[in-house]
């Protein structure tokens, strides 16, 4: 594997909280998972789902990876969505690129909660190329680092396109990635629902399949 492993670096930010009671803020938060037949058919399901939740003006969206190498995979399968701003962000990364994605990111997520925000049923898709949804691909070495006064992203919409194996790394996904009212996904292949039901109980938090058309939960 690439660099980037979240599990063999060691994080700078505060511990994980252990449970969603340690994030009072989060607790509008909705939990979906998509179970995909075969590892496969893991991007195209991913690419089917941005294809509608992507055309979204300005949704400012989070896809969360554990390795440098599936990263550099989802940005190479995205990039052909022309509706979507795609920005990776990397370890080795300059300090001043890191910021302009991140700062680029936060006023995508101000447009999103000035023209439509949570539950304002106003929400069409793009027409306009300065309207494009924003997204950030990140693996969990490069989280936001709160520690050092980096603020967290705040995104709409979090994908786990590699679910966790530990309730901690789920949780400061969560707690560095999304809106308060945010909504999480995750892609679960095989014997990865055991895993996702180990971090439901674990953390307890509800996640729930998501419905076929995810139209319905944005």
């Amino acid at each position: 594997m690439a660099a980037d492993s979240p599990e063999s670096l060691p994080s700078p930010s505060p511990p994980p909280p252990s449970s969603i009671s340690s994030l009072p803020h989060f607790s509008t938060a909705r939990h979906y998972y998509v179970a995909v037949d075969r590892l496969r058919f893991k991007m195209d399901t991913l690419v089917d789902l941005l294809g509608v939740a992507g055309r979204r003006p300005f949704l400012p969206i989070v896809v969360c990876c554990s390795y440098r190498d599936e990263l550099d995979a989802v940005c190479s399968a995205v990039s052909g969505l022309s509706f979507i701003s795609l920005s990776p962000l990397y370890s080795d990364q300059a300090e001043s690129e890191r910021t302009s994605i991140l700062e680029k990111f936060r006023q995508s997520t101000m447009e999103w909660s000035q023209h439509f925000g949570a539950g304002s049923g106003n929400v069409h898709d793009i027409g306009d190329v300065a309207q494009k949804s924003s997204m950030i691909v990140v693996t969990d070495a490069c989280l936001p680092v709160t520690t050092s006064g980096e603020p967290m992203i705040s995104a709409r919409i979090l994908i786990n396109y590699e679910l966790p194996s530990r309730k901690e790394t789920y949780l400061r996904r969560m707690s560095t990635c999304l809106a308060p009212d945010g909504i999480v996904i995750n892609m679960v292949v095989g014997g990865e629902v055991v895993t996702l039901r180990g971090i439901e109980e674990a953390s307890g938090l509800i996640i729930a399949e998501m419905p076929i058309n995810i139209s319905e939960i944005l």
